[in-house]
């Protein structure tokens, strides 16, 4: 039966495969890579499998896409570990745009992945490998001498890692949906590891044919073991695992500490549903704060849109079932065509006079400017937690509002048991989370989810900026989590999820843990839930839920102050949430004055 189980799935995702590579080949490339200014050029050419020499002689290779025009050109460069010629990320499509636009683009396979040599080691080498790669760039005869790079996700990862070496050909870079801190973004959000996301992420990329993703199973325990489980063996998987502070082991890797080294403009793109979100703000303000070069502090824009980690609402136009219209849909495209316009042509364009923040604000679903984050007439303001000790019922009497609790409101309490966590994202794609957002009108219903609901609103209220959820709260466990999720509550019922985060416990302090709590102490815990920018509408109601669980997001605490990925026997948890004058459990909302 279990290989029956498996041929089921086996067919399923190769037809789901097949729909995705169908996709990304012929709508995609149409659509996301559309721009509303004229190609300077009709006839290009195309060079694939260009050998690039690095300098312990290692041979990577890229494909070279320019104009067929006996003259240097401005040179664009991606590196990535996909395929530069694979479905999945359309890079020929993306090459002939630039050559279009009159730009020489070079896609490489970065070490050892795909036609290129070499070892590869997710993230280690490409610093010194982007340099070699620039400098080779700048000595070919079609090269003008001026380099940018584009990229998102680990590819954006490249152009940052390629910006820290200072090379001085690369004169800017425009990296989008990714984050220069690998052990606070990418591994671990809160004290949490990222198991759907880098987890699958990892075992998937050292997999040296194509398995099923299907067969990994994220309940299994001990968690260290979930990738020989599968039957792909991951040594990076393991030591992300056994690494969860900030030690030395991350710090060949993290470039957040370089920020000082970042001496060029770059355009930072970012969505308000992307996994990587927090950190595109971390590092736009990073540069601004730290650069050794005055002029790349003034020169770092930033763009949020209502996108995910695939730019999914380009093409879809909603989040979940809310409908946000098409007013996204050329901006990453145009955008990344203006700054290279100015930056590499040296064409008077005006991108250095553009704002510096450019939001997309959901419900209003129109693009608002500015020269900071959060706004300037951002204003902070705490919703408090209420009950009579049952928000945790489906009938709950947990209320939200502007006044601080009485001493005398008694605490909500619930089990988290990790056999039986909150599961919403199990069955869906969180790189494409916009696209696959559900429905959590059904979550109250759960006995371990607390909620607390504001009455219907009066008037539109927006909501734009960074967002925390304060709580008081003890375990009856040496380590637990808690998690917190910002909902608009429809008059029709839908419940629709504006952001979310997770606190664990053992993690509390910046780079501490594990630090073990004593059973039934109460303590603060503070979830970052990030950022939005979000209108409520008039008629809605603003609901936070509390919880312990986001799996398979995040992995499951195993609630016994075992190492990470080493418990096989979870225990239960039980949890109390404090809302009294000594511990006003709230959340805290920037707002607009509308």
């Amino acid at each position: 039966m279990p290989q029956l189980r498996f041929l089921a799935q086996d067919s399923l995702w190769a037809l789901e495969l097949a729909k995705r590579k169908l996709q990304k080949r012929f709508l995609l490339p149409r659509i996301s890579i559309a721009s509303q200014t004229p190609d300077r050029y009709d006839e290009i050419s195309v060079e694939t499998d260009v050998a690039i020499p690095m300098r312990d002689g290692t041979l990577l290779r890229g494909d070279l896409y320019r104009p067929v025009v006996d003259a240097p050109f401005p040179a664009i460069l991606t590196r990535m570990p996909y395929g530069k010629d694979e479905y999945y990320c359309y890079l020929p499509a993306v090459g002939r745009f630039w050559a279009r636009k009159g730009y020489a683009y070079l896609v490489q396979d970065v070490r050892g992945k795909w036609r290129s040599e070499g070892k590869w080691d997710p993230f280690v080498n490409e610093a010194q490998d982007g340099y070699d790669t620039i400098d080779w760039i700048a000595g070919q005869p079609w090269c003008d001498g001026n380099i940018g790079m584009v990229g998102e996700s680990y590819y954006g990862y490249t152009c940052w890692a390629a910006a820290t070496t200072g090379h001085p050909s690369l004169k800017c870079i425009a990296p989008s949906t990714t984050a220069m801190d690998i052990h606070g973004t990418w591994i671990y959000n809160g004290g949490a590891f990222c198991l759907q996301t880098m987890g699958t992420w990892a075992i998937e990329m050292n997999a040296t044919e194509y398995r099923n993703p299907l067969r990994l199973d994220y309940r299994h325990l001990p968690l260290q073991s979930m990738d020989d489980d599968a039957g792909i063996p991951c040594p990076y998987y393991k030591d992300w695992l056994r690494h969860p502070t900030r030690d030395s082991y991350w710090s060949t890797i993290n470039l957040h500490e370089q920020y000082a080294d970042i001496r060029i403009p770059a355009l930072h793109f970012g969505g308000w549903y992307d996994v990587f979100l927090k950190a595109t703000f971390e590092d736009w303000q990073g540069v601004r704060d730290h650069s050794h070069d005055a002029s790349a502090r003034q020169n770092q824009w930033l763009v949020i849109g209502p996108w995910d980690h695939e730019y999914t609402t380009d093409d879809t136009h909603r989040i979940g079932q809310l409908e946000i219209g098409d007013a996204s849909a050329f901006t990453h495209w145009d955008q990344c065509q203006a700054f290279f316009d100015y930056w590499l042509m040296g064409e008077d364009n005006g991108f250095d006079r553009a704002p510096r923040v450019q939001l997309f604000t959901i419900g209003d679903n129109s693009w608002r400017s500015g020269s900071r984050w959060p706004p300037e007439d951002t204003t902070f303001s705490k919703y408090y937690f209420h009950s009579t000790g049952s928000a945790h019922l489906a009938d709950s009497d947990g209320s939200l509002d502007l006044t601080p609790p009485s001493s005398e409101e008694p605490v909500d309490g619930y089990t988290y048991d990790p056999l039986d966590p909150v599961a919403l994202t199990l069955d869906i794609d969180l790189w494409s989370r916009a696209e696959a957002l559900q429905d959590r009108a059904h979550l109250p219903g759960r006995p371990d989810v607390l909620v607390y609901q504001s009455a219907p609103l009066a008037e539109d209220l927006e909501i734009t900026g960074p967002i925390t959820v304060t709580l008081y709260a003890s375990s009856s466990a040496v380590d637990t989590d808690f998690t917190a999720a910002l909902v608009d509550v429809f008059p029709r019922g839908y419940a629709h999820l504006i952001q979310e985060g997770i606190s664990r416990g053992s993690y509390r302090g910046p780079n501490r843990g594990p630090v073990l709590k004593e059973p039934g102490r109460v303590c603060e815990h503070t979830v970052d839930l990030w950022a939005t920018s979000f209108v409520v509408k008039a008629g809605h109601q603003i609901r936070v839920e509390v919880s312990s669980s986001n799996f398979n997001r995040y992995d499951r605490n195993p609630n016994t102050g075992e190492p990470l990925g080493t418990a096989l026997h979870p225990v239960g948890a039980h949890q109390q949430v404090l809302h009294t004058a000594q511990y006003p459990s709230h959340i805290t909302l920037p707002i607009i004055p509308r």
